[in-house]
């Protein structure tokens, strides 16, 4: 497949002729390779978030991050998080996603080590009108597939996230198993979880 010229990626993203591959999607300049994911060579356009995803995704990157940090201090190996980054599922067919959230083992910076799905250990997708089917059914299978440990579903309402469901992955069947959905209605205290990291979720961190 021929490399395409940038504004055919801009103007006909919808229309690509054949499967991309990886050398081809890191050709591609930086503007235009955080406008799409690609799945099974195949471009998807991402429509950009609202004001309220955004903050949302960075409110739970901060809540992630702060525990991630207690836990190195207290032994664990390295973690970092990030958002909306180049996840690679596959090289063959390329399958690249952009997680909303996602919590990863530290990467070799100065060799340029690429965030690969066996270097993931929680990956965090915001449901978006539209994206029901995607994050719920389809990101579902793939992350599962790829081995990533757990994954959060997180819904929105008006004043912030509102539900997190979490999923832990069952290595013998390689699909993902619901333990719960935590819900800010619910009476008590702030939800304590243990994995993938000890923290507790304060719902106030979570508004806008």
């Amino acid at each position: 497949m021929t490399a395409l010229p940038d504004d055919y990626w801009l103007l006909s993203i919808t229309r690509q002729p054949e499967q991309m591959t990886a050398e081809e999607y890191e050709a591609l300049p930086e503007d235009i390779s955080k406008m799409i994911e690609v799945v099974d060579g195949y471009v998807v356009f991402c429509e950009s978030p609202t004001r309220e995803h955004q903050t949302a995704g960075r409110r739970l990157a901060n809540l992630l991050e702060r525990h991630a940090r207690e836990a190195m201090r207290r032994g664990r190996d390295c973690l970092e998080v990030n958002l909306d980054v180049d996840l690679r599922i596959s090289d063959v067919p390329l399958c690249n996603r952009r997680p909303d959230v996602i919590l990863y083992r530290c990467l070799d910076r100065e060799n340029k080590e690429r965030l690969r799905a066996e270097h993931a250990l929680l990956v965090v997708e915001i449901v978006a009108a539209g994206s029901e089917t995607r994050d719920a059914t389809d990101k579902l299978g793939e992350y599962a597939k790829a081995g990533i440990p757990h994954y959060w579903v997180v819904r929105l309402d008006l004043s912030g996230v509102s539900t997190i469901e979490r999923y832990r992955l069952d290595r013998g069947a390689m699909l993902y198993k619901h333990l719960d959905t935590l819900m800010k209605e619910e009476a008590g205290g702030p939800p304590e979880i243990s994995n993938p990291v000890p923290m507790t979720i304060d719902w106030a961190e979570l508004e806008y």
